[in-house]
């Protein structure tokens, strides 16, 4: 079992946790509404924010807290809620990959191949970067003249910003940044003291911050450490590899590797993907490849990642229904724009990652 990536995981989590008991999410999003200009000016900020946020702290957690809030500016300015919900699990999910530490699949991948945390963030913010433009542009077109709508205003029961907790959770995500690019401490071992000293707090129990730990994704990578150990033992996966290269799919190809990683992580979730994926291409250009492929395929489906989930969740709960169909028109364009970009990206930057290895 890989502890290292699961104890990254829980410290980033209760780091998360700090910023949404510290009502961080809920005075960014409300200083987003404050601002003057027209819905779509609106959306490219929401996407903005999200993406941030979502590269260095959990998606999903940040989707959680933004979402009930969303809902609640865009009723009280008379919006349509969808465009924006969209836009921020879009947002959420492309803005991941742009850290080692965005998403599960990401962290599981840094862990493993050891690639620089600071190199990994200028070899990926250009697509991701490009991307989010493009998503915003794909909803923008979608929704023009169907901005508005009528409903009744809710009360999103957010969590009040607090600037000492706040500040807080900023200087300990600021310090493990740090860490990452300057100290030589191992990543788990930064993100366990950082969440150390946040759940020293006397003001914020323990039980509040593990209460907004994803447990169920915690104990998920547990057993799929398991299952993909056991498989790899048997010899199993080695055989697929190698029936995929009598067949002539040469996993050491980029091109095939991309093309595999988008078609696996919507079979079986992009984490179980990369855990098979990851023993194909031990090069750090193939991190890069596999990060991005397999957290962008995750807006194809609503079903595709934790994040798409959560958010339809939290805005039924608020008597906005985020449809499969409807997460699926915009996830569809949005998707396949965006790995195109980065596919373009990763083969102008490495002209021979389409080259078999």
């Amino acid at each position: 079992m890989d502890v290292p990536t699961i104890a990254l995981l829980f410290g980033l989590m209760v780091i998360s946790a700090q910023f949404r008991l510290g009502g961080f999410y809920t005075f960014v999003t409300k200083k987003l509404a404050g601002t003057d200009g027209s819905p779509a000016r609106l959306l490219f900020l929401v996407i903005l924010a999200a993406a941030a946020l979502s590269a260095l702290l959990a998606n999903d957690i940040v989707c959680l807290a933004m979402t009930p809030v969303l809902v609640e500016i865009c009723r009280g300015r008379d919006l349509d809620p969808m465009p924006y919900l969209l836009g921020l699990a879009c947002a959420a999910n492309i803005g991941s990959a742009a850290t080692l530490i965005g998403n599960p699949q990401n962290m599981l991948i840094g862990q493993v191949s050891g690639i620089p945390f600071g190199w990994y963030f200028l070899e990926a913010s250009p697509p991701v970067a490009a991307g989010l433009v493009g998503a915003w542009g794909v909803i923008a077109l979608m929704w023009r003249g169907k901005w508005s709508m009528s409903a009744p205003a809710v009360d999103a029961h957010a969590p009040e910003f607090n600037p000492w907790q706040s500040f807080k959770g900023c200087a300990a995500l600021g310090a493990l940044v740090a860490a990452f690019l300057f100290g030589n401490l191992p990543r788990e071992v930064a993100a366990l003291l950082c969440a150390g000293v946040l759940l020293s707090s006397r003001r914020l129990t323990s039980a509040r911050f593990f209460s907004l730990v994803d447990w169920p994704l915690l104990l998920l990578f547990m057993g799929l450490f398991v299952v993909n150990h056991a498989v790899a033992a048997s010899g199993l996966l080695a055989r697929v590899y190698a029936l995929l290269g009598a067949a002539g799919v040469d996993m050491t190809n980029g091109a095939w590797l991309f093309s595999v990683t988008v078609i696996l992580s919507n079979i079986v979730s992009n984490v179980p993907a990369v855990m098979l994926l990851l023993p194909a291409d031990t090069s750090q250009r193939a991190a890069v490849l596999l990060a991005l492929a397999s957290t962008l395929a995750g807006n194809l489906f609503l079903l595709g990642s934790i994040a798409n989930l959560i958010v339809a969740d939290q805005a039924a709960r608020l008597g906005v229904a985020v449809t499969w169909r409807a997460h699926f028109r915009v996830g569809v364009p949005v998707t396949l724009l965006t790995l195109i970009l980065a596919g373009i990206w990763l083969f102008l930057r490495w002209p021979d990652l389409g080259v078999p290895g």
